[in-house]
């Protein structure tokens, strides 16, 4: 998926037509997204280092690059955690990688969903992020279905540099995120 067809439409037709709906002189100063952060914590699963390899290698695919591993910061008995522990693992896409992941998200991976209606538009955080959750990394055509010994959630962080939801919002709809009819 190297086209770039997502940034290219982004710069030829969501920048012209956000400043002028958002009444930016500047095309500079239109909202974009900066970074997609993916990430999954490992639970109970953390102990399991043939778990952790196999997730680390699904991430690896559904993103075309390497996950870090996130270690626990302190020890805590209760969760019998160490510290030093795994506790998760996160990819941070920016650039090409970022517009055909989202691409990639907006146009196949979201459609797939059963029953699905659109994503909640009450997702965003007040700074001018979306996050989404999605139930399992199987829905990705990249993840061999028959070698996943575990279903594992991801969640899906689109940072922008936009100031308020209802401008993210509007980013992310002419970039073609599908939000549901009534949101």
């Amino acid at each position: 998926m190297s086209s770039n067809n997502l940034k290219q439409k982004y710069q030829n037709e969501i920048v012209p037509k956000l400043a002028k709906e958002l009444g930016l002189g500047n095309l500079l100063a239109v909202p974009k997204v900066e970074k997609v952060v993916i990430n999954t914590g490992m639970g109970e699963s953390s102990r399991d280092k043939s778990f952790l390899e196999a997730m680390k290698e699904d991430l690896a695919k559904i993103t075309g690059q390497r996950p870090k591993v996130c270690r626990a910061k302190k020890a805590i008995s209760s969760f019998k955690l160490q510290a030093g522990d795994p506790i998760g693992l996160a990819v941070t896409l920016r650039g090409a990688r970022m517009y055909d992941f989202l691409e990639k998200l907006f146009k196949i991976i979201l459609p797939r969903r059963r029953d699905f209606q659109g994503v909640s538009a009450k997702s965003f955080d007040g700074r001018g992020n979306y996050s989404l959750g999605l139930s399992e990394q199987t829905i990705f055509p990249e993840v061999d279905y028959d070698k996943v010994n575990r279903v594992q959630g991801l969640e899906v962080t689109i940072v922008t540099n936009a100031q308020s939801d209802k401008v993210t919002k509007r980013l992310l709809e002419a970039m073609g995120m599908p939000f549901e009819k009534n949101g």
